[in-house]
């Protein structure tokens, strides 16, 4: 899939940019939640079967070719940067040589939102090549409003999601009398707003067809149907009914995080029927509520979801690390799509601390065609940062372009680098080097070389109680001055380099001397509580000393500040430091609510009952949560990249109170996966590339060796404990 999808972009790049074919558009003055229609029909002279398609719209698509559905919702969100406009880049199955009926259906949003920005042209480009033929899109294309969908009356979905909900009255039917129909009427790409075409980076949409729920059961008018887990679905129904009867369809997702977020409405005709919501909802749960008048014949849902393979994994002898680290896994998987998202429900956006985390956990857990969401999210930070070089998320956006500075510093340094090392995409990072080569220079710092505070436009650290804000700035500058002069000495910026390495060296150190009071780490003029978030930063930033670290090590034992998404480097920290045995009793402690959930997936908060901060909205589907599958795959297994892109790794398990561990990574070379039986004294390693084994505390590989140098291949080791 990722090949073929890789080698289609590059032939589209190289030589379809010269096609005429242009915007086109209904006569229709644009409207929030439109559902417009388009239709031709082609007569094809050549192969049928040598075709590339080069289609865009504002803001999703659904195609058909001669009667069957080839993109079931195509197109991405708005924007690569604040003025271009995606295009997807495919092959058509169904074309046949002769007359050829395309049918293409867009719903344009028309709303802003946190990770789309509206072009305010409700639109479609379709520029087809068949065997060397050109046909596009043109005024000759017919078009109509789709009578059937509306907008619902009553709540609407908040601010932050650029969706609707979605209505389809089945009594208005659509008419396939093209006569009736209107010529469209075509648009240069600059008046529309969309402007260049970027081609899609990430691949279609995984379609895993439609399923029956786990379980259907009846609570009086309502069918309550259970999903396997939490997962992006499209609603099926089948009935009989009276024409008028209304069919309300809502997940019990509908409200987590406290605000409405998207549902359907489907009203019947009279008569057997069937019905598809097209836009997407996320939960545990389908709740269909249907009229006693209605015959309900069949329930189904369709999943889809970002297109790569669930290929990492953990298994040891301790269920609950077990369940956590499968539903970090689900959790990252439910919230990507377009972007990565914080949550699949109230906001779908790409907050770009959350990604910081979620990246990692990709590499860990699923397929390497998930990188490229990755490498799609890195771009739109750079490329939509502002004209006084802040960086902001989320993006692409069009209500929202504030900063928060230590969401965007972590992905300056420290998340830009663990792509490049999981990723050896130097493309990437060459890309985004000014944008952030430009943020870098716009911190200040006293004479004394400590930074000078920036509280953004949101002065926001973490979630959590007692956050020393200013001693966490001074930290997270100086671990984004390490990481930038790392990705300057890789791209051969080496003015760059020396500034950004002598200035992080003056700050780390005018930093301890600030931050370091004896005891713990702290900022002179905070008055709270010593932070735990603090004292792992400054372990992170490479300013504690072992001394110190043994100084602050009961606080990170005892401390329990941070929420989530800090939490990853609490315990991050603590595994670098040599104490991963005591990170494993704070997670275990921390995340045990979580592992004996009935849900599939993280939350965002420690405590889901806490109604203080953020009104209490929280989120139970989090993937900034997923400390547990960095540290059991990164450190407890021990897995790490000696090369970037994995092209060599280190394999050296911290099994602490586990006797059992078997895990899989992942990479584009093949997979790399350990199995520790302590019981049995043995450690089994396959790997794709070459590794460096290094044995587990206390034992010895094949009695003598502490660590082996091995090439690609199955290794079997005898491991004696070192006395």
């Amino acid at each position: 899939m990722s090949n073929r999808f890789l080698l289609t972009t590059l032939v589209l790049l190289g030589t379809l940019c010269a096609h005429s074919a242009t915007i086109i558009r209904n006569s229709a003055p644009a409207d929030t939640s439109q559902w417009i229609m388009f239709h031709t029909t082609l007569n094809i002279t050549g192969n049928p079967t040598t075709n590339v398609l080069r289609i865009a719209a504002d803001a999703k698509y659904w195609l058909w070719v001669n009667g069957e559905i080839e993109v079931r919702e195509g197109a991405l969100k708005r924007g690569p940067n604040p003025s271009d406009t995606y295009i997807d880049n495919l092959s058509l199955k169904h074309l046949r040589k002769g007359s050829n009926d395309i049918t293409v259906m867009v719903w344009y949003w028309g709303r802003p939102g946190f990770s789309h920005r509206p072009s305010g042209c409700p639109g479609l480009f379709f520029d087809l090549n068949v065997d060397g033929t050109a046909y596009g899109s043109d005024a000759s294309w017919l078009t109509t409003i789709h009578p059937s969908f509306f907008t619902p009356e009553g709540e609407r979905p908040n601010f932050r999601l650029s969706e609707s909900n979605i209505g389809f009255d089945a009594r208005k039917q659509l008419s396939t009398d093209y006569s009736t129909w209107q010529h469209a009427v075509e648009v240069s790409p600059t008046d529309a707003d969309w402007n260049n075409f970027i081609s899609r980076p990430i691949p279609m949409w995984k379609d895993y067809g439609l399923k029956n729920y786990t379980t259907v059961e009846r609570d009086g008018n309502r069918l309550v149907c259970s999903l396997p887990y939490n997962a992006q679905v499209t609603p099926y129904i089948r009935l009989k009914a009276n024409a008028g009867t209304e069919i309300d369809i809502r997940t019990d997702n509908y409200f987590c995080g406290g605000t409405p977020n998207v549902c359907a409405l489907y009203i019947t005709r009279d008569g057997e029927q069937e019905y598809e919501s097209p836009g997407w909802l996320n939960g545990h749960k389908v709740i269909y509520t249907i009229p006693s008048d209605a015959e309900v014949l069949e329930v189904k849902y369709r999943e889809t979801g970002y297109d790569c393979d669930f290929a990492g994994s953990f298994v040891c002898d301790d269920n609950e690390l077990n369940a956590l680290w499968t539903k970090s896994q689900r959790t990252l998987y439910v919230t990507m799509r377009d972007n990565y998202m914080d949550c699949p429900d109230r906001e779908r956006a790409q907050w770009i601390g959350d990604v910081t985390n979620e990246l990692v956990e990709t590499f860990y857990s699923l397929s390497p065609s998930a990188t490229l969401l990755t490498a799609k999210c890195i771009r739109e930070f750079a490329d939509w940062q502002r004209a006084d070089s802040v960086l902001f998320a989320p993006t692409p956006e069009s209500n929202w372009n504030k900063e928060l500075p230590m969401q965007s510093l972590a992905m300056v340094g420290l998340g830009t680098w663990n792509y490049y090392l999981g990723s050896a995409d130097t493309i990437t990072l060459r890309h985004v080097f000014p944008a952030f080569k430009r943020y870098m220079h716009k911190w200040q710092f006293t004479p004394d070389g400590t930074a000078i505070y920036r509280k953004g436009a949101w002065d926001w650290g973490d979630w959590g109680y007692n956050q020393d804000m200013q001693a966490m700035c001074q930290l997270w500058v100086a671990i984004t001055f390490d990481y930038y002069a790392r990705q300057c000495h890789i791209l051969g910026e080496t003015d760059e380099w020396i500034w950004a390495t002598v200035t992080g060296s003056k700050l780390r150190s005018a930093a301890h001397s600030l931050l370091w009071d004896g005891n713990a780490f702290r900022h002179p003029q905070y008055t709270g509580n010593t932070d735990d978030r603090t004292q792992a930063l400054a372990i992170l930033a490479g300013i504690a000393s072992p001394q110190e670290i043994e100084t602050i090590l009961p606080i990170l034992n005892n401390t329990r500040f941070a929420s989530p998404y800090m939490e990853r480097y609490v315990l991050e920290a603590m595994c670098r430091a040599g104490y991963t045995s005591h990170a494993m009793t704070r997670l275990k402690e921390r995340y045990q609510p979580m592992a004996d959930s009935a849900y599939t997936t993280l939350w965002e908060i420690f405590d889901l009952n806490d109604m203080s901060g953020n009104g209490g909205n929280w989120s139970i589907n989090h993937a900034w949560s997923g400390a547990p599958l960095i540290i059991l795959s990164q450190f407890i297994a021990g897995i790490t990249p000696l090369e970037p892109g994995f092209t060599a790794v280190k394999i050296a398990p911290q099994p602490c109170h586990l006797k059992a561990i078997n895990a899989t990574l992942p990479t584009a070379w093949g997979n790399v996966t350990i199995n520790l039986d302590l019981n049995e004294c043995t450690m089994q390693v396959n790997t794709a590339v070459p590794a460096t084994i290094v044995a587990p505390t206390g034992f010895l590989l094949n009695d003598k060796h502490h660590a082996l140098q091995v090439n690609a291949g199955k290794h079997k080791f005898k491991l004696r404990h070192n006395q």
